[in-house]
């Protein structure tokens, strides 16, 4: 109960709560079994004949007496909507409705059936919700109740599959963990099937149905968030196959799950960035398709593209008919000696490096696609805390002079060995910041044992010394990395608590047994050239990695008031300010900079790190830090 109420509370209380909560008319809802679900039921004042908002949570309905969702608080009045908040069966308020398999697809049928009856519903009925939330909407509309009008599930799909659990053959223990804690209880089945089987078969079959989806859906989804892929996945099916294809959305934006801590879908922090383009579009698209679809409002949502995206980095919306987006091309950048990550290939054979991997210290998770009350979760700078370790091969391409945006999936693959039958190799991809920020933008894994695929017949041990090539996929991303930023790939055998830490002893899985030190190589010559492979775009090969500088100079610095700068070539220049966090304050072209003083008056700036951008008339940038005091 503790940790389920922790998990509210990063939900709700981190918004403006009244203080006063609403007061719902509370009831129960009878299901086919004979048994009944407790609601709180929240109608607008005014005698009139409503569309419905369903809530199905996991999580208490009980927390939304202090603020309702889409931006409502305890403004029932204000809303066109009657909001239906129930608690799933074994949970909270209908924890005496509890049978040991629940079809929650039938229940949240039994509750529309239950609304469409109601006096103060006029029989259309919209749902909504996060995660767990999300994942049952899929479950109702499996059943197709004739009055189930639209959904809006976020970061969820209705997949139960054996990847999400053993991401790369790998047990995801602080997520297994955290379920277990909001009283799922599936550590008991996920370790007793930790190959990909029949059983596995079987489970996945009947969590994919995108053909039997048959009411508009408006998926919203995150780049930091644990179900990215899962979401994009299930999404293009239903575009293909679902009877209503043309009629489904899908919003992705810089946001992790959410659940814990300050990022939350639709907020502007996540983790140690801002978003501040990206705050709220979560509600205020999501009303306008509920207000399309109940309020026959019209609004244009039907004008709306397929798929609208947050592209990072630059921090603009985008609009695509698909995705991936088809003006991508893939380009390898390579491992090279003295841990440069370069669009050409390393010239000399024989060339590897090699790290140790302890399981009784292994590589902590710092951020990234959590979901543990205990973790921190969305992108956090990794340079202080696993890039200092010794237990880490670091890989970065010089200083970028144009902007490169990576739309899609990069992968990674190595040539690799070690001395033990087990191992694991983990990767991490950071954009480094002129700051040398290394903020986290994805992580994957991969168990060696498990190379050649994940059921029982694939496995098979290492050999000492023998050199293997491994391919580690990364999640979905839009980012564009910035002239003056780096592309990072860290490289480690560990990423705990998130991934399991590997024994190395190659013997069963998941029980206590012998801990080995694994001396591990990653080999990165013209015999065995290890390389990522990134989708990009408008990207100029030969030219973007390119350490092309301008020389100019600054000062004072630290400044406070007037900022002098030139540069020793007479040229026409754009001058761009910006924070640690890419928001930009002051831009502008600057005609025929030379050692002639120009100044730039930055009073009104706040406080602290800011950095300078010049570009000349090539696109050649150079970026210098500067400090406001």
């Amino acid at each position: 109960m503790r940790t389920s109420l922790l998990f509210i509370t990063g939900i709700f209380l981190l918004y403006n709560l009244a203080s006063q909560p609403l007061t719902p008319v509370e009831d129960t809802i009878p299901m086919r079994d004979g048994k009944t679900l407790a609601a709180d039921i929240y109608i607008p004042s005014g005698a009139m004949q409503r569309p419905t908002i369903l809530i199905q949570t996991s999580y208490s309905k009980f927390w939304y007496r202090y603020n309702l969702p889409l931006g409502f608080g305890t403004g029932i009045d204000t809303s066109a909507y009657n909001f239906v908040i129930v608690d799933w069966r074994c949970f909270y308020a209908s924890a005496s409705a509890c049978i040991a398999v629940p079809n929650r697809g039938e229940d949240g049928y039994d509750v529309i059936d239950w609304i469409k009856d109601q006096t103060w519903s006029d029989g259309q009925i919209g749902t909504w919700g996060p995660s767990a939330l999300g994942k049952v909407q899929f479950q109702t509309a499996h059943e197709k109740h004739p009055n189930h009008t639209c959904a809006v599930p976020l970061v969820a799909g209705p997949q139960f599959e054996y990847q999400e659990y053993f991401h790369g053959g790998v047990y995801r223990t602080a997520y297994v963990e955290q379920l277990d804690a909001l009283g799922y209880g599936m550590s008991a089945f996920l370790l007793s099937n930790p190959f990909y089987s029949a059983t596995w078969q079987w489970v996945e079959n009947n969590n994919w149905y995108p053909a039997e989806i048959e009411i508009p859906m408006f998926m919203i989804g995150g780049w930091y968030d644990h179900n990215t892929d899962l979401m994009i996945e299930f999404f293009n099916a239903i575009k293909q196959q679902s009877p209503v294809g043309t009629q489904h959305k899908l919003l992705m934006g810089p946001w992790a799950h959410g659940g814990f801590g300050t990022a939350q879908v639709g907020t502007a922090q996540q983790g140690e960035l801002f978003y501040y383009g990206a705050e709220n579009w979560n509600d205020s698209l999501a009303m306008m398709f509920f207000n399309y679809y109940m309020l026959n409002d019209i609004n244009g949502w039907d004008a709306n593209p397929a798929i609208k995206y947050f592209q990072m980095g630059e921090n603009t919306w985008q609009n695509s008919a698909e995705w991936p987006t088809t003006n991508t091309t893939n380009y390898n950048l390579y491992l090279n000696t003295g841990g440069l990550l370069d669009i050409n290939a390393p010239p000399n054979p024989n060339t590897f490096s090699n790290f140790d991997y302890d399981p009784r210290d292994p590589s902590p998770t710092i951020g990234g696609a959590t979901l543990n009350q205990n973790l921190l979760q969305g992108p956090y700078n990794q340079a202080d805390t696993v890039e200092i370790r010794n237990d880490i091969l670091i890989f970065t391409t010089d200083e970028l002079i144009q902007d490169i945006k990576l739309i899609g999936k990069p992968v990674v693959h190595l040539f690799v060995s070690s001395n033990r039958l087990d191992t694991d190799f983990a990767i991490r991809l950071t954009d480094v910041y002129p700051d040398s920020s290394s903020m986290i933008l994805a992580e994957s894994i991969r168990r060696m044992r498990f190379r050649n695929g994940y059921t029982i017949a694939d496995t098979a041990s290492m050999v000492s010394g023998q050199v293997y090539e491994v391919e580690i996929e990364l999640k979905n991303l839009a980012n564009t990395f910035l002239a003056g930023h780096k592309i990072r790939i860290d490289i480690t055998s560990s990423n705990y608590p998130r991934f399991d830490k590997n024994l190395n002893n190659g013997q069963e899985m998941y029980v206590t047994g012998d801990t080995l030190i694994a001396s591990n190589t990653v080999y990165h010559g013209s015999d065995y050239s290890s390389y990522i492979e990134f989708p990009f775009v408008d990207y100029v090969q030969s030219e973007l990695l390119v350490n092309n500088t301008i020389n100019f100079s600054i000062y004072p610095n630290p400044c406070n008031n007037i900022l002098y700068i030139h540069t020793p070539i007479i040229d026409t220049y754009q001058i761009t300010i910006y924070d640690i966090y890419g928001k930009t304050y002051y831009k502008r072209n600057i005609l025929n900079i030379s050692a002639k003083k120009n100044l730039i008056d930055i009073s009104e700036l706040d406080k602290g790190i800011y950095f300078i951008k010049i570009t000349d008339n090539k696109n050649i940038t150079s970026i210098k830090k500067l400090i406001k005091i």
